[in-house]
């Protein structure tokens, strides 16, 4: 009957069931783009493969289903690594982990952020532990972290904040040739007098030394002789 039959809009079609208009619109267009990773797995649908081993080893020509199970016996994927090739490549591997090799490689080398180190003195230090300390913050500045270098002052010490301020200079004299001060000797407070280095210009267009790195040899030193045996 013309009441019953089927209704047809622009863009929208439907049907009458028991008297409910039940209405269906066409598929919209979706906005997902198309991945940029290699078929893989239950994805590869071409059959035959010729199939590479996680140790580089050809295996030949197999069914897909056939590598796939190698892959899967094994805990790996099957990747494939050449689909224009006839048959295409796939490859036995850690997907997963070769997708982070990737990225790590191309991240490069991680650079090593600027850190505050403190090194903590007293008026009466004596000189072999100023030594030791100045040793510290010079490993410090060669790993491109800044030091602040503190004198603190107890009880009767407080009248001698001249010695602080000798100390300070007696320090920034030392590590002349690695450091600049930034921030010049001054009292914080009534109990600690501070200053602040940092690497100086040399320092800053090295690579930063690991922690514990032994000092190489000095290549200027001439060989040792070598020994000449008496004539017969």
């Amino acid at each position: 009957m013309a009441g019953e039959s089927t209704i047809l809009r622009s863009e929208i079609s439907g049907f009458r069931v028991f008297g409910v208009d039940i209405i269906s619109r066409p598929p919209q267009p979706t906005s997902r783009t198309p991945s940029n990773l290699p078929r893989m797995n239950e994805r590869i649908r071409i059959s035959p493969i010729r199939v590479v081993s996680a140790e580089g080893e050809m295996l030949g020509v197999l069914e897909t289903s056939v590598a796939l199970q190698m892959a899967m016996d094994v805990g790996l994927d099957l990747v494939e690594v050449s689909p224009d090739s006839k048959p295409p490549v796939c490859r036995i591997m850690d997907f997963g982990k070769a997708q982070y090799e990737k990225q790590r490689k191309s991240a490069g080398p991680k650079q090593h952020k600027s850190q505050l180190k403190q090194i903590r003195l007293g008026p009466k230090t004596g000189q072999h532990d100023i030594q030791v300390k100045v040793d510290k913050a010079r490993e410090f500045l060669s790993r491109k972290d800044k030091v602040k270098v503190n004198v603190v002052f107890r009880g009767r010490e407080n009248a001698h904040h001249d010695r602080g301020r000798d100390l300070l200079q007696e320090i920034i004299n030392m590590l002349a040739d690695c450091a600049t001060v930034e921030q010049p000797p001054r009292m914080e407070g009534n109990r600690a007098m501070s200053m602040l280095l940092m690497p100086n210009s040399k320092i800053a267009a090295q690579k930063p030394a690991k922690p514990g790195t032994a000092k190489p040899e000095d290549a200027t030193a001439e060989p040792a002789p070598a020994s000449v045996k008496p004539a017969p």
